[in-house]
């Protein structure tokens, strides 16, 4: 109770609250509504984002930074007070912001932003976000021509609906008040005004609560269903399941019947009896690397379960997931508290296989993700700290995440592992172990391990592979997915494509008489993840727009992490789905 007491008071004083946003939603007429200011960043680059004042405009001397929760600061929030003076229902034709006087440099950082077609996002009263461009590129062939317009003048239209905000656009577009940046190299300086307007207009029909529908029209936005998804998925889903329960269940009888027979079957009729009955004295033989197995297997339950608590807060409405950073926090926390399922399921399986070092396996336990995340992260975070984004972050976060693993993550990790090794009951195989270990025929390659991982990570994602593309649209692009029911069918569908493919594969390795099925179950689902790799390099150099060191880095890190995420999830399902139809088929096989 300490522990958690302690972190909680932690992130309570750490995320802090964002005064103008929590208590400026009703408005009285004159009153100052707040323009907050945020980030800029390339349009196409969705996850390379920079100090909205790191490029020369109008700013507060000093600059006053605002208090930000843990998932704002984890999505590369970096909210600021701004110079804007705009009052509730007072219409304002032309206003000076400031004039700058930007120096060769400051031009330069103006047309390297424009020509990277930078975005800047504010928000208005702290929570409703408004989006446009710093400027415009202007290019012909005939006559070649390439201009840079930088935008000066912003006119913000504003919805009200009583005494609330309900809606809000930017328009940067304003010909008479465009400056052309087109001295780059010159030794000159060049004093810009920046201006700024604003209309108010009353919409009775507008909800308060629906506002952040309109944060959807600077970026694209995707509803439609994706049947053609769902009919993919449901197919194989069907076409596997018939196989599973129709052929192989054929096959299993018939194997019943031949093995059922009497001693006193003739001895070469017993000799053509290969098969998996053979491998009773082998086939429960505990695997090589037994605590690294349970180590992954436990990681990967505490991952499925992990993906249901958030697709359960969604659809029950705690949080929305592009509503600021809300599913960042999420995601950490449940992280955090899921911790306790992976020692205890990991510790108890080692236990059950007769395990000795139930210490070092909760360690590994702890250190199967989070070891190689925390090499990634750092990878990612010191790159955007050397190039200035605000993805890089601030020691202070750093540290808090830190203190949740260290305080929450591990600790309930040691307290699953105890609970598991105290539950443990002993693993009762159907069938006796000999001393000596069998020896694996020679099979062809269509039935080695290669082909089984192909086969077995191919069909699941083909089952998910036309969802792919709107995942990685809305994850890496501007599409907001907003069918999350769709999303987590397709993840059932997903399930139940990788037990049936895990159950066929592993009847044919043990057919084939080769009783290592423990790893192979694991390998073969989870080769998935190696398919959605493969996807993703195809995704980053032909469907997207993102380029650069940073995005570069963060795109293929993040996406190797979540492979190895997809990989242990999937394996986990394909090793407890084999686990059952071995026991099952062992425990109805009569043995003398």
């Amino acid at each position: 109770m300490f522990l958690l007491g302690a972190t909680l008071a932690i992130l309570g004083s750490a995320q802090g609250v964002i005064e103008h946003g929590a208590k400026a939603y009703s408005y009285k007429a004159g009153q100052e509504v707040p323009i907050i200011v945020n980030k800029v960043g390339p349009y196409f680059n969705t996850h390379e984002t920079y100090h909205y004042y790191s490029l020369p405009v109008c700013h507060p001397d000093p600059i006053v930074s605002l208090p930000l929760k843990l998932g704002q600061v984890l999505r590369g929030d970096r909210m600021a007070e701004s110079l804007y003076e705009i009052k509730f229902k007072e219409d304002i034709v032309e206003k000076s912001l400031c004039k700058n006087l930007l120096s060769t440099n400051d031009i330069d950082a103006f047309h390297n932003a424009i020509e990277e077609l930078y975005y800047f996002e504010m928000f208005i009263g702290g929570d409703l976000p408004v989006r446009g461009f710093v400027g415009q590129l202007e290019q012909s062939l005939l006559p070649q021509t390439h201009k840079v317009f930088l935008w000066t003048h912003l006119h913000f239209d504003f919805e009200y609906n009583g005494n609330q905000i309900v809606g809000a656009t930017i328009s940067e577009k304003t010909k008479e008040t465009q400056l052309p940046v087109d001295a780059v190299g010159a030794d000159r300086q060049i004093e810009v005004e920046f201006t700024y307007s604003a209309t108010w207009k009353e919409n009775k029909d507008a909800k308060f609560a629906k506002r952040h529908l309109k944060d959807h029209a600077f970026f694209p936005k995707t509803l439609e269903i994706h049947w053609l998804s769902i009919i993919n998925s449901a197919v194989l889903v069907v076409l596997l399941v018939g196989f599973v329960t129709l052929i192989l269940n054929r096959m299993l009888n018939k194997d019943f019947a031949q093995y059922a027979k009497e001693n006193d079957e003739l001895e070469e009729e017993l000799e053509e009896d290969q098969g998996w009955k053979n491998l009773h004295t082998d086939v429960f033989r505990y695997p090589p690397y037994k605590s690294l197995l349970c180590a992954v297997l436990g990681t990967g339950v505490q991952f499925l379960a992990l993906f249901v608590g958030l697709a359960l807060m969604t659809f029950a409405g705690f949080f929305h997931v592009h509503h600021h950073g809300s599913f960042n926090s999420a995601v950490v926390l449940l992280y955090a508290f899921t911790c306790g399922i992976a020692g205890y399921v990991s510790n108890r399986l080692y236990k059950a296989i007769e395990g000795t070092n139930w210490v070092w396996n909760i360690v590994l336990t702890s250190c199967v993700f989070a070891v190689p995340f925390f090499l990634g992260w750092s990878t990612v975070n010191s790159v955007a700290w050397y190039q200035g984004s605000t993805q890089a972050l601030p020691f202070t976060t750093i540290i808090i995440v830190m203190l949740i693993w260290l305080l929450v993550g591990f600790p309930l990790t040691v307290l699953g592992g105890i609970l598991g090794k105290n539950a443990a009951a002993k693993f009762d195989a159907p069938c006796r172990t000999k001393n000596i270990v069998r020896e694996i025929p020679a099979v062809p390659i269509y039935k080695s391990s290669l082909a089984h991982c192909l086969v077995g990570g191919f069909l699941p994602f083909s089952a998910i592979s036309v969802e792919l593309y709107y995942i990685f649209a809305t994850v890496w692009g501007r599409d907001h997915y907003t069918l999350y029911g769709i999303l987590f069918v397709v993840f059932l569908l997903l399930i139940v494509v990788t037990m049936c493919i895990s159950v066929a594969l592993t009847y044919f390795q043990l057919s084939s008489e080769d009783h290592r099925w423990w790893w192979r179950s694991v390998f073969s689902a989870g080769s998935s993840g190696l398919f959605v790799l493969a996807y993703s390099i195809f995704y980053f150099r032909v469907r997207s727009n993102m380029d650069g060191t940073l995005q570069t880095i963060q795109f293929f890190t993040a996406t190797v992490l979540a492979c190895y995420v997809f990989f242990l999830v999937l394996g986990t399902i394909g090793f407890f789905s084999s686990l059952t139809f071995v026991r099952y088929i062992y425990n109805n096989l009569k043995i003398d």
